[in-house]
């Protein structure tokens, strides 16, 4: 491991984010507001959002997308908070780091537009099926796999998809304490672990 993306998920998990990677060399930031927190988007959020961004640790907008797996937000409030990231990430000429889930159509229907005005895309904990990695890559997106792959029973199909994806695009993610495997039973942090 040569470094780590501490991610942002929403305005307040964002300044964290950034404070801690201030403080440990090899670590880096994002900024930005995950689709469940899409209804919390604002012009004062957007507003910090932009400010925070400019701080040498953050090097990506987002965590940002769609979610219609239990829109914690509204779909609309998802698409507004995912759009104005998208342009906010065009503005200041970063990379953005992307999530999607249940909206794959939708999700690529609004990043299409953005791809040739931002330097770069990560889709984080990839999930989806062999035909939405091959759109992804054709798309020039990294895809990022985290410990599901592991995963006895939900991980097979993705084990699958593995080939498919060239090592040059491919991340490996933890997204803890998310998507352990089934079979991995969370420990009490101490020394040893």
């Amino acid at each position: 491991v040569h470094g780590m993306l501490l991610t942002g998920t929403n305005l307040p998990e964002s300044q964290q984010a950034q404070r801690m990677a201030s403080h440990y060399s090899g670590c880096w930031s994002t900024a930005g507001v995950h689709p469940h927190d899409g209804s919390s988007w604002s012009p004062a959020v957007a507003e910090a959002i932009y400010t925070l961004a400019r701080e040498p640790q953050v090097v990506a907008i987002g965590e940002c997308g769609l979610d219609f797996n239990r829109n914690f937000s509204t779909p609309q409030e998802q698409e507004a908070a995912f759009s104005a990231q998208l342009a906010l990430a065009a503005e200041l000429s970063m990379p953005v780091f992307l999530h999607c889930r249940d909206a794959h159509d939708r999700f690529l229907a609004l990043l299409k537009p953005w791809l040739e005005k931002i330097p770069g895309a990560v889709l984080h904990c990839f999930t989806g099926s062999r035909s939405e990695v091959q759109e992804c890559l054709d798309l020039g997106l990294f895809i990022g796999i985290t410990g599901w792959v592991c995963d006895e029973r939900r991980g097979l199909e993705l084990r699958e998809l593995l080939p498919a994806i060239p090592a040059e695009r491919l991340l490996l993610e933890t997204d803890a304490p998310y998507l352990l495997p089934r079979d991995l039973k969370p420990r009490p942090a101490s020394r040893r672990n």
